[in-house]
Formats: structure tokens, sequence, C-alpha cells
């Protein structure tokens, strides 16, 4: 019998893994699922929105698709200040169509293995953690993984 598992190891360490598009909010590290980021843009012209929740920045056209732009400063860390001219729209797919995050800088991508993940600690205070699916423990800074569809459920305040 072959106890030799290295051929079984690499096939299963991809499927171990999960690719994570990376930015940054502040000094704050976060990832998506990079299967749910559709494209990454630089600012774009805003319609302003009448009656929005302070989050939402406005209304972007993506080749003829109107997008909804999210403040994401605004929305996980309640920050006053909203996006500026140097933000960047990570255009993700939700549950409900595309949508437009505001991030204040790209990242790169990272692979990043599965039971590396932990459960969302009680002491990050400046993030509202309900819209976290977790965090990883990298090199000297915390990724926090993004729960996009709760994060865009429109119930939630």
């Amino acid at each position: 019998m072959n106890t030799d598992n290295s051929f079984t190891d690499s096939q299963t360490s991809s499927q171990d893994t999960v690719q994570y598009a990376t930015f940054r909010l502040g000094n704050e590290f976060f990832g998506i699922e990079v299967l749910r980021v559709q494209e990454i843009l630089k600012h774009q012209e805003m319609t302003p929105v009448p009656l929005a929740p302070n989050y939402v920045s406005g209304l972007i056209n993506l080749r003829g698709q109107i997008v909804t732009a999210i403040d994401l400063g605004i929305r996980l860390m309640e920050r006053e200040e909203s996006a500026t001219d140097e933000s960047m729209n990570l255009v993700v797919n939700s549950n409900d169509g595309v949508v437009s995050l505001m991030v204040d800088e790209i990242g790169d991508v990272l692979d990043i293995k599965k039971n590396v993940m932990e459960p969302t600690p009680p002491t990050i205070k400046s993030i509202k953690g309900e819209y976290l699916n977790g965090v990883c423990k990298l090199d000297g800074q915390l990724l926090m993984i993004l729960d996009v569809d709760t994060l865009l459920e429109i119930n939630k305040n």
C-alpha cells in the first residue's frame, strides 16, 4: 500500500484555498472572494440619489448598466467623511445584481487556506462585525473577510 500522500495533498490544496481580492479602508485590510468581483474601476461620475441612505454614494453608468455605489467607509465603519475622487470602485456581483463598493485602495489577490480562517473576534469595535465572515491573521496584519450579501441587505441599518 502506498502511503505517499503528496499527490493527494497537492490535489486538495487548491480546493482548500480561496482567492480574495483585497482592499483597504483607512488602516483596515479587507477581502472579498475573487469570484464575486466583476471589475475594478477608478473614480466614476455619480448621480446622487435623493432620500437614499447616507452610505449610498450615488449611481454610476457602467456601459449602459445603472449600478448603485456604496461607500464602504460609511457602511462598514460609520466614517463621517465620504469617498473621494481618489476612491476606487470594486464592482461586485450580489444576490440583487451588480453593485459598486467604494474603497480607499485596491490590494492584491491573495490565496488563503480555509483552515486559517477564524471567527470575527468581538474585540473588533471599529467595524460592524455582522458584515464579516471571519478574519485571517497574515504577516503583521489582519485580513477581514467581507460578507457581501449581508452588507447589501436593504433592511439593515
